[in-house]
């Protein structure tokens, strides 16, 4: 007995349809439609039928607003498509980027273990904080858990509030810090910018070999900036902390200040017999110099004069 293929209904669907399988509403699927985002239905009677393909498109719009992507952005990846480009390797670098910078994997952590952590007691306004500053993040309809992003960021935290440190100055440094860290991630993106994606990405759309070769390099890359934040921080906190050690292992009391001998104004007929003798320019080392021979003088004399009274003495 011989199979006969039997063909699949062909999907159609009226606008108020489309826009309950895709999640978009009817509003959107017609802006979009006024974009060139996403092409004309078709006429059959008094009704506009949309297939398959206009569900595809409209989940494929969604992915890419949802990976960050503007509207214009999406009309010119769609171009690309529709002319035969291709988006695998665009999407392939949208995902390396936005993938984990981190080989550090989140956790979990109970509102009974934070509180033993950080002294025991319930502490509200601590949390809140903790959660604004993406430290701790609430799980749906777990009140009493809570996720940790950075397990060692959260261990850090716990090490210095049992050092002493408060919770307010904790977080206080720690926005500090993210501002600072923040700057440099955004130094280290524009000269990778410039000196290495700019080949790849210098044409919008990027072809797929050129995006498939600038997602390789970003997994390349990706260790490099930490490792040089490492090596620049372990030496920068070698330099501060001996320094700092220096400073507190110095004597206690400090060096007795030093005393300005007072000016003295030599006669102008000595002036200018000094300018006569040696010339104006070379005036001020004489003086010096002479000065100096003069202290040795009378500091040889006092010495003398001593020594002669101290053997009168012994006699």
């Amino acid at each position: 007995m011989s199979e006969q293929s039997v063909a699949q209904p062909v999907a159609e669907y009226r606008i108020e349809d489309l826009a309950h399988h895709s999640g978009a509403t009817v509003r959107t699927i017609r802006a979009y439609q006024d974009r060139g985002l996403l092409p004309k239905p078709v006429r059959r009677g008094r009704s506009n039928v949309y297939g398959a393909a206009h569900l595809a498109r409209l989940r494929q719009i969604a992915d890419l607003l949802d990976r960050g992507y503007t509207l214009a952005s999406i009309k010119e990846l769609l171009e690309a498509w529709d002319a035969g480009r291709g988006l695998g390797g665009v999407l392939g670098l949208v995902a390396e980027v936005q993938g984990p910078w981190t080989d550090e994997e989140a956790a979990r952590i109970t509102r009974a273990e934070l509180d033993t952590k950080f002294g025991g007691k319930p502490d509200e306004a601590a949390i809140a904080e903790a959660i604004e500053l993406g430290v701790l993040e609430r799980i749906p309809e777990q009140h009493d858990e809570f996720l940790v992003p950075s397990p060692q960021e959260l261990a850090v935290a716990a090490e210095l509030y049992a050092a002493g440190v408060p919770l307010s100055a904790i977080s206080g440094h720690l926005r500090e810090l993210r501002g600072q860290v923040e700057h440099i991630a955004a130094r280290f993106m524009e000269f990778t910018t410039e000196h290495v994606f700019a080949r790849y990405l210098g044409h919008r759309p990027p072809t797929d070999a050129d995006a498939a070769e600038a997602a390789s390099m970003v997994r390349r890359l990706r260790p490099l900036a930490q490792q040089t934040v490492d090596a620049e921080l372990a030496r920068a906190m070698r330099t501060f902390a001996t320094r700092n050690l220096q400073q507190h292992l110095s004597a206690e009391e400090p060096p007795p200040a030093q005393i300005e001998p007072p000016s003295v104004t030599l006669p102008r007929e000595t002036m200018q017999a000094v300018n006569s003798l040696v010339g104006p320019e070379h005036a001020a080392a004489f003086i010096a110099a002479a000065t100096e021979r003069e202290v040795q003088a009378r500091t040889l004399d006092a010495l003398t004069t001593r020594a002669r009274h101290s053997r009168q003495f012994d006699q």
